[in-house]
C-alpha cells in the first residue's frame, strides 16, 4: 500500500479476579498474531489490551484477601501483564480501568448520556448474578440460574439509573443487516438477532448502589457506574476520546476500531450494548466484532473449582513460548471450541515442531555445510520435481493472506506448515545424500539445497506473526544462500511419560478428587486410562446380547451439524440439521441443558442414521446423536477423535 493504512485491534480487557489461565491467554496471543500479520502487510497497527478492574466481585475478593480493592487489582493486573509479556505479545497500549484519565472520561460519558435523556433514574428489582455483574428477569434464567455462567442468582432491589436500549434497537438491527461482516462468525450474529434484538430489548441498568468499588456517578455519588459501561468504553478512552469534544488526533485517526476480538461468552455486551452506547455518543461503530470460541481442557471448560486449570507460564516452562503459541493458535477451530491436554501438546511438539519443522531446518543447514561449506547458489540444474515445490512456495503467501483476511488463523498456520511438509517431501524426492556421491551431480545437489533454503526461508517469514522467536532463529540460520556453521536445535523432542510424571509432581491430586480434577485429559487425548487404579468407572444394567447381524443392521455415520435451534415447546430439546454425506437429516435431542444451539453448529458428531423417524414435542426427528452419560446424568456428545468427513461410516 502506498500510504500506511491504520488498523486498530483490541482484545477484551481481562477481568482482575485472578490469574488468567491458558484459555484467557489464548485471546491475547490470537490478537497478537493478527496484529503482527497486519504489520507485515504494511498496516499502521495499534493494538490495545488491558484489565477490567471494578465491580462487586472484585470488592468481595479483596475483602476475603484482607486488602483494599485497589491493592487487589494492582496485584492481579501486574500478573496479567506479566503473562501477556511472557507470551511475546506486541501490544501498543495496556489500559487499566483504574487509570485516572479513563475514570474521568467514564464520568463524563455517563453525565453526557444522562443529560441528553438516554439515561434515567429508577428502581431495579430482579435476579442478580454477582460473577457476571448482570441482572436477569425470572424468564431469562435457565433452570433458575444465570443464563450466562450457570451460577446461582440472588434477588436484588435497588435504586439505579437505566439506559433506554429500545431507543436504538431498530437502528442497530438495520446496521447489522446492512453490514453482514459486523458480527463474526455468522452463528454469533444469528444468536444476537434471534435471541435478543428481534424479541425486543429491555432498558439496561447502568449503575449500582449496593457496593462501592466502581467509578462514582459524579452528580449522584452514592451510585457507581455499571461495570460494563465502564469496561466497554476503554476502547475509546484508551486512544484519546473526550466526551466534551476535545478528543485527540490519535482518536480521530484510529476510531472506529477495525476489530474487537472477544470471547464468545461476552458477544452480547459487545454487539448490543456497546454499539448502542456508541450510537448515543454519536460515534461510528467498530467495523467488526469476532467472538472466538473457547480453549477447553480435556474434560471441559477450565474452572478452578473443577481443578482443570492450565496456566501459560506453566506450559511455557515445559514447552517454550513459541510452542505454546503454536498450539493455542493452530488447535483452535474458527467457530468450535478447541481442546488442550498435556498429551496433545507433547504430540504436536514432537510431530509438527521438532520433526516437520525443526528436523527440516537441521537437515538443510547440515547438508549445506557438509557438501558446500555453508554457501550455495542456484546453479540452474533444474528438474521437473522442482516446479511443484516452487509453486507451493509462490502460492503460500496468497493462501495465508486469504485465511487471515477471514480471521481463520489456524488455517493460515496449516498453509505454512504445508509448505514445510512439501520441503520435507522434496528432500525425499531428490535424495541429496545420493546426489553427493556423484561428482557429476554436484550442480544439481547445490540447486536442490538452494531450493530448500528458499522454501524454508519463505515459510519462516510467513511464520513470524505466529511464532516470532522461531521465525527469527530460522532466518538467522539461513541467510541468503549462506547458512550458519552449526544448526540450532529449534525444538527438543519430549518423552510423554517424563512430562506426565513432572505434571503429577507439580499437581499432586488427592486420591478422592482424582477423577474430578483429571489434569491429563485422558478422554480428549484418546487414551484408555490403563493402569489408573483410582479411576472412577460406571457400571450399567447389561442388556440382552445381540448378534453381529443385529448390530450390522444399525447404520452409524459421522454427521456435521449445520444448524441448530431450540424446540420452543420443550425445556430439554434441541433441533439440529445434520449433514450426512450429501443429505441433511433433522434430529431432535434432549441435550439443551448441556449445549447451546450456537455450540452445536459446526460440530462433527456420531449419528445413528437409520432410526425410525418419530415426533418429539411435535417436531420430526430422523435419527439419533450418540452421547455418553455419567453417573450424575451429565451428557457429552460423542465426537470423532480425528478429523473425519460428514458421512464417514462408523464401524
Amino acid at each position: 500500500m502506498s500510504e500506511k493504512q491504520k488498523y486498530y485491534i483490541t482484545t477484551a480487557i481481562a477481568y482482575t479476579s485472578g490469574k488468567p489461565h491458558i484459555g484467557n491467554t489464548y485471546e491475547i496471543v490470537l490478537a497478537d498474531a493478527i496484529a503482527r500479520y497486519k504489520r507485515s502487510q504494511g498496516y499502521d497497527v495499534f493494538f490495545q489490551t488491558g484489565t477490567d478492574e471494578h465491580g462487586q466481585k472484585i470488592e468481595l475478593k479483596a475483602q476475603e484477601a484482607g486488602i483494599t480493592p485497589k491493592e487487589f487489582v494492582d496485584n492481579v493486573s501486574t500478573e496479567i501483564k506479566r503473562i501477556w509479556d511472557l507470551m511475546d505479545t506486541s501490544y501498543d497500549k495496556f489500559i487499566r480501568t483504574t487509570d485516572e484519565d479513563h475514570e474521568k472520561q467514564v464520568q463524563k460519558i455517563f453525565k453526557k448520556l444522562y443529560e441528553q435523556g438516554d439515561i434515567y433514574k429508577g428502581h431495579y428489582e430482579g435476579m442478580y448474578c454477582t460473577p457476571c455483574e448482570s441482572f436477569f428477569t425470572e424468564s431469562q434464567l435457565v433452570d433458575g440460574k444465570c443464563p450466562d455462567c450457570g451460577r446461582e442468582v440472588q434477588p436484588a432491589k435497588e435504586e439505579a439509573y437505566f439506559f433506554k436500549m429500545s431507543k436504538y434497537a431498530d437502528r442497530l438491527i438495520e446496521h447489522i443487516n446492512a453490514h453482514p461482516e459486523f458480527i463474526q462468525p455468522v452463528s454469533r450474529k444469528n444468536e444476537m438477532m434471534n435471541n435478543f434484538l428481534l424479541p425486543g430489548l429491555q432498558d439496561l441498568c447502568v449503575s449500582r448502589t449496593s457496593f462501592k468499588w466502581g467509578i462514582p456517578v459524579d452528580f449522584d455519588p452514592k451510585h457507581v457506574t455499571y461495570v460494563w459501561l465502564d469496561a466497554l468504553t476503554n476502547y475509546i478512552t484508551g486512544i484519546g476520546y473526550d466526551a466534551d469534544g476535545e478528543s485527540t488526533e490519535q482518536f480521530a485517526k484510529l476510531w472506529p476500531a477495525d476489530l474487537h476480538l472477544i470471547g464468545k461468552d461476552i458477544i452480547r455486551f459487545h454487539t448490543i450494548y456497546w454499539p448502542i452506547f456508541l450510537m448515543a455518543l454519536g460515534l461510528p461503530l467498530p467495523k467488526q466484532v469476532f467472538g472466538h470460541p473457547w480453549l477447553l481442557q480435556g474434560d471441559g471448560k477450565m474452572s478452578k473449582s473443577k481443578g482443570n486449570v492450565l496456566y501459560a507460564d506453566e506450559l511455557v516452562d515445559f514447552f517454550g513460548v513459541d510452542a505454546v503459541r503454536y498450539f493455542v493458535l493452530h488447535e483452535m477451530p474458527f467457530e468450535n471450541d478447541g481442546v488442550i491436554t498435556w498429551e496433545l501438546m507433547v504430540e504436536r511438539l514432537n510431530s509438527d515442531l521438532a520433526n516437520t519443522l525443526g528436523n527440516l531446518v537441521n537437515r538443510t543447514v547440515s547438508m549445506t555445510n557438509k557438501y558446500f561449506g555453508g554457501t550455495v547458489a542456484d546453479k540452474g540444474a533444474a528438474e521437473e520435481v522442482d516446479a511443484d515445490l516452487k509453486a507451493v512456495i509462490d502460492g503460500t503467501p496468497a493462501a495465508v493472506e486469504a485465511k487471515m483476511d477471514g480471521l481463520r488463523v489456524a488455517d493460515a498456520m496449516t498453509e505454512i506448515f504445508n509448505l514445510f511438509k512439501r520441503c520435507n517431501k522434496y528432500i525425499d524426492e531428490t535424495m541429496p545424500w545420493v546426489l553427493a556421491k556423484d561428482e557429476a551431480k554436484k550442480e544439481r545437489l547445490e540447486t536442490v539445497l538452494w531450493n530448500l533454503i528458499q522454501g524454508i526461508g519463505a515459510g519462516a517469514k510467513l511464520l513470524e506473526p505466529f511464532m516470532p522467536s522461531t521465525s527469527k532463529k530460522i532466518l538467522e540460520q539461513l541467510g541468503d544462500g549462506h547458512v550458519t556453521e552449526k544448526p540450532e536445535i529449534l525444538f527438543q523432542r519430549l518423552d510423554l511419560e517424563e512430562v506426565m510424571k513432572k505434571v503429577e509432581e507439580l499437581h499432586p491430586v488427592a486420591e478422592e478428587n482424582a477423577a474430578e480434577e483429571s489434569l491429563v485429559g485422558e478422554n480428549a487425548a484418546g487414551t484408555d486410562g490403563a493402569g489408573a487404579s483410582d479411576e472412577v468407572v460406571i457400571d450399567i444394567e447389561p442388556k440382552e446380547e445381540i448378534t453381529f447381524e443385529q448390530f450390522g443392521a444399525m447404520q452409524f455415520q459421522v454427521g456435521e451439524i449445520i444448524a441448530c435451534e431450540e424446540v420452543k415447546k420443550s425445556k430439554k430439546l434441541l433441533c439440529s440439521q445434520v449433514k450426512i454425506g450429501s443429505q441433511v437429516k433433522q434430529i431432535v435431542s434432549g441435550i439443551k441443558a448441556y449445549y447451546t444451539p450456537e455450540e452445536m453448529v459446526g460440530k462433527k458428531v456420531m449419528v445413528l442414521v437409520n432410526l425410525k423417524p418419530a415426533k418429539l414435542a411435535g417436531v420430526l426427528s430422523e435419527g439419533m446423536l450418540l452421547c455418553a452419560e455419567d453417573a450424575e446424568g451429565n451428557l457429552s456428545l460423542m465426537v470423532p477423535e480425528k478429523a473425519m468427513p460428514a458421512g464417514a461410516e462408523i464401524c
